[in-house]
């Protein structure tokens, strides 16, 4: 091997090479302290014995920059100095003090102004250390190094260099910040805050190196001079150094407040999903979960650009305040306002360190609609992380507690300010693209004008271009329901299946089914009624009709509409469903032993009802709720034609010899013949007319108007409105929705169902009297049939007026 290649030194000995850094601060200490006392002592027989600018230079040529006295870069990013004066001597540092207190003005001007030259890089200097109180192992270095003047001066120097030393601690405390919020964690806006501060910084330290050039060639650079070009710094750097105090102060009081966070309900749901829903295994999770949230939320995203803007809105009258921190806005809003251009014209969501106000639950997916296509996709995928919706004042789970502080809502939870007017547009812009991404179409984002193509947070601009990406979105989307998806043809079959304003499919499958209705509903074969269904709309030009299925309810209609609407007085809402299992946990053992033996005697009949299957992004218009909507309409429509018919069979049931046949020896026999078929009359006209106020009272002229606005919608979500409150008018105008209606004219028509059902009987009953009249002994069970009669007439009476 070449004798000069050098070799490879293995890990272990690379590692004992390394200083602790209690050793490294004592070696670095004692270097700098020996080289300080030989070159001060070197420094007062020049000053003595020559001019002042010799003096100078000879100070400058032998004080050398030396890389062991100072820091590393990697470790220390201000170049600071080594703290020294625990190393030096007490004696000579007197000397030293009394020295320069005996030096003429102009070499103590000469002196100071070098250290301070040192100190506003950060660099301990002779003459002008770091503060007795000031430690840079236990004090915060986003607080800056505090610097005094340890050797007694003339009055007018000591003054001029106590108002320069602030600037020293803006700059360090600056720097420290940039160092620390240049880590991944703290997000891309913290980034473009700390790029943006970097350059101000350039500008500050290009100003020092042509003032150390003044120093070094101008012998008329005085301290006067010194104080007069960075006067103006002070300012700026004061109100950066404002800035980072705060932010700074945000993360430190946060500590605590993160651990109360209560769990999210879509881990729960994930983890539901994945089987972890063991007592241990939950609490492994909750130990790892606790572990895990247990830092706070850095101050990043939206919140960095609210604690700008309000300082900003607050020092508004300060045209420098205003210049500095409206750059400081501009610069660091630009990652927000890229996220949220993408956001808005693809529907695509980078946030990858959770700074925009959007927030995506990729649990939820489209692979889940397809299943159980309800409206959580729409409602939960995409959703505003401080919590707030559009259409309700009900907030989502798992929106993070507010600082302590002030109140204000942690990282991107913070919505800013002048976005908190157009949160729910911007929401909705990426939502409506997201679903036509979701189908598999290229979404064609708007290309901004060219007056629009750069804009930043503050900018007018802004909002003229998420109103147009809305009115984009909207419009895209639009047309996909409205044109591509076919959407009004749907709810035009949903009318037709649901509402039956053709009925003639129906009359045909309860004649079909006659016997399959009769069974339990329990018993009945759901197969069976579905291949009638399809047998029955076969024989129509009925669109969709594949996508109709046949379903059995486990609760009769009324049964469950009173018991919603005794809890919320809402159908189909959330908190109707939330409350359901409450309302009947509060109920007697009695009452739900009797709403067990009515289920058990629950007939097909009175379960029976239609589903409707609807694919993405369909779905999102015809979701779970609405269908239940148009459930609960089509089952009270299909009980008030299926007892109008029993009631039409009844009547032809009546028009037999029994009901015919004269029987003038026997009066009473035609008295109460003559009441039955009246009450039957009464009846069967009741029910018709309800079954003509729904139909041609209610839906057909709610359907006309929802007509009407389906041409002129403009949004997506007025289409979801509109719809679903269509269904709700229609629900309420059908008296589905008022408790005391309802339990009024359900007991009518159940009466009257009733009724229907003794038809057999009272034909029996009737031929039975004939006989007894022809053959003249009298007929004993008169009394029993006027008593039976009686008991109908009164219940139909007593709910009928």
């Amino acid at each position: 091997m070449d004798p000069y290649t050098p070799r490879t030194r293995p890990g272990a000995r690379k590692k004992n090479l390394t200083l602790s850094a209690k050793e490294y601060t004592k070696i670095t200490g004692t270097i700098a302290s020996v080289r300080r006392n030989r070159h001060f002592s070197d420094d007062v027989d020049e000053d003595l014995d020559g001019p002042v600018h010799t003096a100078r230079g000879s100070h400058r040529s032998s004080q050398e920059p030396s890389f062991i006295a100072e820091t590393s870069f990697v470790r220390a990013p201000l170049n600071s100095r080594v703290g020294t004066t625990s190393f030096s001597p007490k004696n000579k540092g007197k000397s030293k003090e009394d020295l320069l207190d005996h030096l003429p003005l102009d070499v103590q001007e000469a002196l100071i102004l070098e250290d301070l030259l040192f100190v506003l890089m950060g660099i301990e200097g002779v003459h002008i250390t770091y503060h007795p109180d000031y430690s840079p192992e236990d004090d915060d270095p986003i607080q800056g190094i505090r610097f005094a003047i340890a050797s007694p001066l003339d009055p007018s120097i000591r003054d001029l260099a106590e108002r320069v030393l602030p600037l020293a601690t803006y700059y360090t405390a600056i720097s420290a910040f940039v160092e620390s919020r240049s880590h991944l964690e703290f997000g891309l806006v913290n980034h473009a805050l700390c790029a943006a501060i970097r350059d101000m910084l350039k500008e500050y330290q290009t100003l020092l190196s042509q003032l150390e050039h003044a120093f070094n060639t101008s012998p008329q650079f005085t301290l006067q001079k010194l104080w007069f070009y960075v006067h103006p710094t002070i300012h700026t750097l004061s109100l950066i150094y404002q800035l980072i105090l705060e932010l700074a102060t945000m993360d430190d009081d946060d500590g605590s407040s993160i651990s109360s966070v209560p769990s999210d309900p879509e881990q729960a749901a994930r983890d539901e999903a994945l089987g972890l829903g063991g007592a241990k295994l939950k609490a492994v999770l909750s130990e790892i979960t606790k572990s895990s949230t247990s830092a706070a939320i850095p101050v990043k995203g939206g919140e960095v650009l609210t604690v700008i803007y309000e300082r900003m809105q607050g020092m508004s009258g300060d045209p420098t305040a205003r210049k500095v921190y409206g750059t400081l806005m501009s610069v660091a809003g630009a990652p927000y306002v890229e996220m949220l251009r993408e956001w808005t014209t693809t529907g695509r969501l980078h946030d990858p360190y959770e700074e925009l106000c959007v927030k995506e639950s990729k649990f939820i997916s489209k692979g889940i609609l397809e299943v159980d296509y309800t409206d959580e996709y729409w409602e939960r995928r995409y959703t505003l992380r401080d919590g707030s919706t559009p259409s309700s004042k009900r907030q989502h789970a798992g929106v993070p507690p507010p600082r302590t502080p002030g109140g204000r809502l942690p990282g991107g939870a913070c919505i800013p300010p002048m976005l908190e007017g157009w949160k729910h547009k911007v929401l909705l812009s990426g939502k409506y693209l997201n679903v036509i991404r979701e189908c598999g179409i290229e979404v064609q984002s708007i290309q901004p004008r060219r007056d629009q193509a750069q804009f930043s947070m503050d900018d007018e601009k802004l909002y003229k271009f998420v109103e147009d990406a809305y009115t984009h979105a909207n419009r895209t989307l639009l047309h996909l329901l409205l044109q591509d998806q076919q959407l009004v043809p749907r709810l035009r079959s949903l009318k037709r299946y649901f509402f039956l304003s053709q009925a003639s499919f129906l009359t045909h499958l309860l004649d079909l089914a006659h016997t399959e209705l009769k069974k339990p509903a329990k018993s009945a074969s759901i197969v069976k009624l579905q291949s009638l269904l399809d047998l029955s709309l076969s024989s129509e030009d009925a669109s969709f009709r594949e996508d109709v299925k046949v379903t059995m309810a486990s609760t009769g209609l009324y049964e469950w509409l009173l018991k919603v609407i005794s809890v919320s007085g809402i159908i189909g809402g959330e908190e109707g469903e939330g409350n359901h299992d409450a309302a009947a946990h509060e109920e007697p053992k009695k009452d739900r032993d009797k709403e067990k033996d009515d289920k058990k005697a629950l007939l097909a009949i009175d379960a029976l009802a239609l589903d409707y299957t609807v694919k993405f992004p369909l779905s999102l218009v015809i979701s779970r709720k609405t269908i239940l909507r148009y459930q609960l309409l089509f089952r009270f429509l299909l009980h008030l034609k299926h007892v109008e018919q029993s009631l039409a069979s009844m009547w032809v049931e009546q028009k037999t010899t029994p009901w015919r046949r004269p029987v003038p020896n026997h009066p009473e026999f035609e008295q109460w013949r003559l009441r039955v078929t009246l009450l039957r009359t009464r009846m069967l006209s009741f029910i018709q007319q309800i079954l003509a106020f729904v139909t041609f009272e209610v839906l057909e002229p709610n359907w006309r108007s929802l007509e009407v606005k389906l041409t002129k919608v403009t949004t997506v979500d007025q289409l979801l409105r509109d719809h679903v409150d269509f269904l709700d008018t229609c629900l309420k105008e059908c008296m589905l929705t008022s408790a005391k209606l309802l339990r009024a004219y359900s007991r009518l028509i159940v009466t009257c169902s009733t009724f229907a059902l003794y038809s057999s009987s009272f034909t029996k009953s009737a031929n039975q009297a004939l006989a007894a009249a022809e053959a003249g002994d009298g007929d004993q069970a008169m009394n029993k049939r006027w008593e039976f009669l009686k008991k109908f007439e009164s219940n139909f009476n007593h709910w009928f007026v």
